[in-house]
């Protein structure tokens, strides 16, 4: 199948190419930034989502990746509004069989900055939405909302050892998750899954059900 891969060069969508490569995909990649990547197989697009999309008939499998934290002035335009972009320009065709828009665990917990909370849970809304008119192409499309993963935009958490053992204490399993495993969601909902359509996908570590429960042990049972 012929896939477009928006943020490419991040670490979570160089990881998703990768993952398409290796089974045997072809891939186009699309990022502002050029590409590391040299694999058969491959090509790579410079193009900003929230700019003038160059044409790509038949794409079969479109993620969107791409997206930053910050400036706040340019969370939206990239994070929401490129998404709309890049669904509008390539995924309404005959050609296409599945969608993942990867969104954040913040959509649903708010615990982010105010502009990413907004633009992610934009993203979860505007999936529901894709998905309705999708269906009629017999296509499935789902967004994948990853929680903490390793990745070099986190490095300020993660480069300072108090903020690193402090967010991944949040998480039930004590970790966050490699780019890898983020790629392997995205290919088992893109090519694995055929049936589920118009969901949210919480890949978390458990981050969401943490709680900090306080009672006195004498007064239990």
């Amino acid at each position: 199948m012929k896939v477009l891969i928006t943020g490419a060069s991040g670490d979570i969508g160089r990881a998703i190419a990768e993952k398409f490569l290796t089974e045997g995909h072809e891939v186009v990649g699309l990022d502002v930034r050029p590409s590391a990547l040299q694999r058969a197989g491959y090509r790579h697009i410079l193009a900003d989502v929230r700019g003038e999309l160059p044409p790509e008939d038949g794409v079969n499998v479109l993620v969107t990746a791409a997206g930053v934290q910050f400036p706040a002035e340019e969370v939206i335009d990239v994070n929401l509004k490129g998404v709309i972009r890049t669904m509008e320009r390539y995924a309404f065709t005959p050609a296409i069989r599945a969608v993942v828009n990867v969104a954040s665990a913040s959509a649903r917990n708010g615990s982010e900055f105010p502009e990413y909370v907004a633009s992610k849970a934009g993203v979860v809304a505007y999936t529901k939405n894709a998905a309705l008119r999708l269906a009629a192409y017999g296509a499935v499309c789902n967004s994948l909302s990853p929680g903490g993963v390793y990745t070099s935009s986190n490095a300020p958490v993660l480069d300072d050892e108090t903020l690193r053992a402090a967010a991944i204490g949040e998480s039930l399993l004590g970790k966050w998750a490699e780019p890898q495993e983020i790629a392997e969601w995205a290919y088992f909902l893109a090519v694995t899954n055929k049936s589920m359509t118009g969901e949210d996908v919480l890949v978390d570590n458990g981050e969401m059900l943490k709680s900090k429960f306080v009672w006195p042990e004498k007064g239990r049972g």
